[in-house]
């Protein structure tokens, strides 16, 4: 198995503190395995333009996650075995992106997993146009924030609603442009966590547009971008954190695969014992559902449950410094 680690401009990323990097022997057996078959499936399915063909798998984002599903087990992206399969995933989301104002893809959900994935990718791959693409991409979100009346975002840049699904996932793809080196104001970020905040219950709970309804998707994802911006001192992420423990045993039942990506990520950065053993159920859970051909099994296609269920558990290595604490 290759393996790099990431270029010295993604390693100092603020997320980056005390946490080492697992060594291969501390990687459960199992999560090699199912991993490793994982890829295989995505690698051989992945069509020549770097997409897939499903029901989903056409989308930049989901070609995004699946990308970061590589990089996430510290292969090689410019020499490795799947170094091709990673420069495809790139190629097909710069494709997609409008020349003219940053847009990827037809929804700021594709857009701001595509966005994610050409930040991870920013500095390990030598590609004159992946600077330029992502700086474009960033300018995107943060234009649309502006436009909108809660300086958060929904389906759409120019939309003037918002919600906390697609809010979170323009927040985690700014932090870690961030990170890696592109400018983010601060009033940014500020902004998009007050409309979070304004969703979040007393019970620590999420809700879709508001503070009620709350569920443990949202909440995951909620919590998640208080870890990353680095605001978990308040009584309202301690609240998150007893809620999602209160649901260590939760199963999303139409976005399963969505929900294991946020929940992973969000118990990691939020309490070391809860997420070890969320991860020890969560391993069980993925190798009853992985297919013998290596992929996941579920209603929004092939490449984005196998690249779900991938990052799921690619915090057992922590190569990228999105899963740096």
């Amino acid at each position: 198995m290759t393996r790099t680690l990431l270029p010295l401009v993604l390693l100092t990323s603020a997320m980056a503190q005390d946490l080492p990097r697992r060594q291969d022997d501390q990687i459960p057996a199992q999560v090699e395995q199912m991993y490793e078959r994982g890829l295989r499936f995505l690698a051989t399915k992945q069509t020549k333009e770097g997409c897939w063909e499903d029901s989903q798998g056409n989308e930049p984002g989901v070609v995004g996650l699946a990308t970061i599903a590589f990089l996430a087990h510290g292969e090689d992206p410019n020499h490795g075995p799947y170094a091709k399969n990673i420069e495809r995933g790139i190629n097909y989301i710069l494709s997609q992106q409008n020349s003219t104002n940053g847009y990827i893809g037809t929804s700021m959900y594709s857009h701001g997993f595509a966005t994610l994935a050409l930040c991870e990718a920013y500095g390990m791959i030598d590609h004159p146009k992946l600077a330029p693409a992502l700086k474009k991409a960033v300018d995107l979100i943060l234009s649309a924030q502006k436009r909108n009346r809660f300086k958060a975002w929904r389906y759409t840049p120019d939309a003037s609603d918002a919600d906390t699904t697609v809010s979170g996932c323009q927040i985690v793809a700014l932090l870690a442009a961030r990170n890696a080196g592109i400018s983010v104001p601060d009033e940014a970020i500020k902004n998009s966590l007050t409309y979070m905040e304004r969703c979040r219950s007393t019970d620590g709970s999420y809700g879709y547009t508001s503070a009620g309804g709350g569920k443990p998707t949202l909440t995951a994802i909620g919590s998640l971008c208080l870890s990353l911006a680095k605001k978990k001192e308040g009584k309202g992420y301690a609240a998150s954190l007893s809620y999602l423990k209160n649901h260590i045993n939760y199963r999303e039942p139409y976005y399963p695969f969505y929900f294991e990506y946020y929940m992973s990520q969000a118990l990691f950065h939020a309490d070391q014992k809860t997420w070890e053993e969320w991860n020890a159920k969560n391993i069980k859970l993925m190798a009853t559902l992985q297919s013998p051909d290596g992929s996941w099994p579920g209603r929004m296609g092939y490449a984005f449950n196998t690249s779900g269920a991938l990052l799921s558990m690619a915090l057992n290595y922590r190569f990228l410094p999105i899963y740096e604490k």
